[in-house]
């Protein structure tokens, strides 16, 4: 599971700029609650890309609460690209293997 916070951070901040429990619902959602990631997960990984550069923030006051709302910069798009990547071609090597078929075998 090592980095798939980050990458679904950053994916649902490509769409628009979002609070921390809205991100944390939103991954909820959109994996029908087989991905549940706690805030103490997202709010650090949200920490860790604002301190890198990969989002920025803005306060806001809406209906009477202060929410910090975080969107992506143009160093955090480049992220989303690079760890989409990266997973597209995990991901497929994953399903080669278990799909299964022949297998090299080295002497």
């Amino acid at each position: 599971m090592s980095g798939v916070p980050e990458l679904m951070i950053l994916r649902l901040l490509q769409e628009r700029e979002m609070y921390g429990y809205e991100i944390v619902q939103a991954i909820r959602a959109q994996t029908r609650e087989v991905v549940r990631l706690s805030e103490g997960v997202v709010y650090p990984v949200l920490h860790a890309l604002e301190k890198d550069g990969a989002l920025k923030s803005q306060r806001r006051e809406v209906g009477g609460r202060s929410r910090v709302y975080y969107s992506l910069t143009s160093k955090g798009v480049r992220r989303l690209f690079d760890l989409t990547d990266t997973w597209t071609g995990l991901a497929a090597a994953i399903q080669a293997v278990l799909k299964g078929g022949p297998h090299v075998r080295t002497v």
